[in-house]
């Protein structure tokens, strides 16, 4: 198996603490008139159309923005791999036109993926009440912390709709500094990380594959360090008899990943204010959230919309990447695909 360097120089290995100073580097505040270019969008579309889960780049034009978005395509896929859009004042949008305008910025971006086994091309990052422990439960659904994580498609959008009473944090940390940082302290530990690792599918199963994906943490592929993390579906997945067993050293090596994502030098915390829409890209970033108290009015309540986006001219990847994203050509891949699968974009 072909390795990376023993350190990799890219615009994504970047450093939380320096982030946190230069906020510049990836908040973007929009002006009213790309707010008004946001809203003429939605509403023309919501007059010809209802379907948003049927909505493409040519259904939503942005004149002035257009320009923008197709460079955080490029910041997202080359670049820092990330970015805050602020002041879109979403908190007096409806929920239809809140959607279409979430959809038609992601739509410049990539094309829409399907986020569960129902078909769901926009989620809801909210709490249900539902049992983290229950191996079928995504944490997303909890209120609990999340821990560090990479989803299943090249890019990952929210927007924030409502924000909780308390916590809730957003953090990101770079895939590629916690690399370099490993050879620097520990390159015994790295190749372990390029090992075929079990990840749980936490009952999303698609039709012919077994109940977890083999997809090593850390893949060298195309020039590219790619991972794919969460930890907790790491560990759930050795109730599988014949999912690969994690030795100690696989164990102290996915230790030190977790301690170095956790170190707050290294990761940035931000907190999303409603109307924020936050656009990471996951192979090269692993995020995150923070426990939260929410409020006790259902309508006050924490609520994240979500988007998994596949972007075309993206990076190339490697064969084992089919077990979770189905296809892997570059513009149409990613995103969770069960034989029942009917895309839609439900809005509560």
């Amino acid at each position: 198996m072909e390795m990376p360097p023993p350190l990799i120089d890219s615009p994504a290995a970047w450093i939380g603490e320096e982030m946190a100073r230069h906020k510049e580097r990836w908040l973007v505040e929009l002006s009213s008139e790309d707010i008004a270019e946001l809203e003429a969008a939605g509403k023309a579309y919501l007059e010809r159309t209802d379907d948003i889960g049927a909505l493409k780049k040519e259904d939503f034009p942005l004149p002035r923005l257009a320009g923008h978005l197709a460079a955080l395509r490029e910041k997202l896929v080359n670049g820092i791999g990330f970015e805050v859009l602020r002041g879109l004042p979403a908190e007096n949008y409806s929920r239809e036109l809140a959607a279409t305008i979430f959809c038609g910025v992601g739509s410049h971006l990539g094309s829409a993926r399907s986020q569960n086994a129902q078909g769901h091309i926009l989620g809801h990052v909210r709490d249900t009440g539902a049992n983290a422990k229950d191996t079928n439960t995504r944490i997303y659904q909890t209120a609990e912390r999340q821990t560090f994580h990479t989803d299943s498609a090249d890019v990952v959008g929210l927007l924030c709709r409502r924000d909780a009473k308390e916590g809730g944090e957003s953090l990101l940390v770079s895939t590629v500094t916690i690399y370099n940082e490993m050879q620097k302290r520990r390159p015994d530990l790295v190749p372990l990380l390029f090992d075929p690792i079990a990840t749980d599918r936490r009952g999303e199963v698609p039709e012919g594959q077994k109940a977890y994906f083999e997809i090593p943490v850390l893949n060298w592929y195309g020039g590219h360090l790619t991972g794919m993390y969460q930890r907790q579906y790491i560990d759930s997945a050795q109730r599988f008899p014949d999912a690969m067993r994690l030795t100690d050293r696989h164990v102290e090596a996915l230790d030190l990943f977790d301690n170095l994502a956790n170190d707050p030098k290294l990761h940035l915390v931000m907190r999303l204010q409603p109307g924020d829409l936050q656009f990471v890209y996951n192979h090269s970033m692993l995020h995150d959230r923070m426990g939260f108290l929410d409020w006790a009015e259902p309508e006050k309540r924490r609520h994240m919309l979500r988007l998994w986006l596949s972007v075309p001219g993206d990076r190339p990847l490697p064969d084992c990447f089919k077990q979770r994203y189905g296809s892997i050509e570059i513009g149409d891949r990613g995103g969770i695909i069960t034989k029942d699968t009917r895309l839609n974009a439900p809005l509560g």
